[in-house]
């Protein structure tokens, strides 16, 4: 005669053939696993049978369990199956599959890598600051007059609490001065911010690398190698590069560094790329003063600054037109410099 638990376990096994689907499934293994479950309750009857029925009850009892666990997991898996296959057979394999694209690095980014690299190769390290200063950074320590336009709240983003957002890298060189003495040679990229109206030359928003060079007996003659062989690895060994006397406040004698090259479609037009100069002394006493000691002797140490625009070079660089087209994400325009 077939034992209670026999019949339970065929029951089972026959509602889990005949399941049509997983929520059915679930419905009998609850019905018969569960914590509830009726071949479940027979570990609860255990306890009421002789010592002799127990050994046979129990070895029945995890044959009933392991035979309905798995039951269940095939059902399942062939549910499944079934499942994935019906969803496959819907796919049309004659339909063109949808092509992958792969991303590219920004063309801005293309540049300020490009750059930078080729200033690691001349020994210069890099240094970050904040894209919120003081003004003090900003302009008292580069000898800024207070009257100077760049202070003004037309040329300026000020914040209500008096700082501002930083109209130019130099303030890494003064950071970098306040914690480190001589001899230091870094380069500061990063964004910059001005009250520029937009337009295809100008942004409220621009990237830059300015570099600082101090040690003993630095010239302008290591100021004028230092550029012209950046610009002639960025542009081309062929490029001509040419400085012009111009006024900053924070250098002297200061210069605007102009090129032309074949490579170039401006062909034999100079085009203005830089700014340059000998770091002014007042920019190292102002530094001593905050540093409260005399770490930059402008008696004893010199250095070069200089500042690129990423922006522009890399629109002379890729002939581009209008400088909004870095902000506007339009992938006609930056499929042109995936690899």
């Amino acid at each position: 005669m077939m034992h209670p638990l026999e019949e339970l376990r065929d029951a089972a096994l026959a509602e889990i053939a005949g399941a049509p689907n997983e929520q059915a499934l679930e419905a009998a293994r609850v019905r018969y696993l569960g914590k509830s479950g009726s071949i479940s309750a027979w570990s609860e009857q255990m306890k009421t049978l002789s010592k002799e029925e127990r050994p046979v009850v129990g070895k029945l009892l995890n044959q009933s369990r392991t035979a309905v666990a798995a039951a269940l997991e095939q059902a399942s898996e062939k549910l499944r199956a079934a499942s994935e296959s019906g969803a496959l057979a819907e796919i049309d394999i004659s339909l063109p599959g949808t092509p992958n694209e792969l991303g590219a690095l920004h063309p801005l980014t293309q540049m300020l890598d490009r750059a930078i690299g080729l200033f690691r190769r001349m020994g210069f390290a890099l240094a970050e600051g904040p894209d919120v200063e003081d003004e003090w950074h900003c302009f008292d320590a580069l000898n800024t007059a207070p009257d100077h336009p760049a202070r003004n709240e037309a040329d300026t983003f000020y914040l209500p609490d008096g700082r501002l957002l930083r109209t130019h890298t130099s303030t890494v060189q003064i950071r970098t001065m306040e914690s480190a003495g001589p001899p230091i040679r870094v380069i500061a990229p990063g964004a910059a911010f001005r009250r520029d109206e937009v337009d295809a030359t100008h942004s409220a928003q621009f990237h830059q690398i300015e570099g600082l060079y101090v040690d003993e007996g630095v010239s302008v003659a290591d100021l004028k190698g230092t550029l012209e062989y950046f610009l002639r690895e960025l542009f081309g060994s062929d490029t001509a590069v040419r400085f012009r006397p111009h006024y900053f406040p924070f250098t002297e004698p200061s210069f605007e560094i102009d090129v032309k090259s074949k490579a170039l479609k401006s062909g034999e037009k100079w085009i203005e790329v830089a700014g340059c100069g000998m770091v002014h002394p007042a920019v190292f006493e102002e530094v001593n003063r905050a540093r409260h000691d005399a770490a930059y002797d402008p008696e004893k140490w010199t250095g070069f600054a200089f500042g690129l625009g990423m922006d522009r070079l890399a629109m002379i660089l890729f002939d581009i037109p209008d400088i909004r087209f870095f902000a506007q994400n339009d992938l006609r325009f930056l499929r042109q410099f995936a690899s």
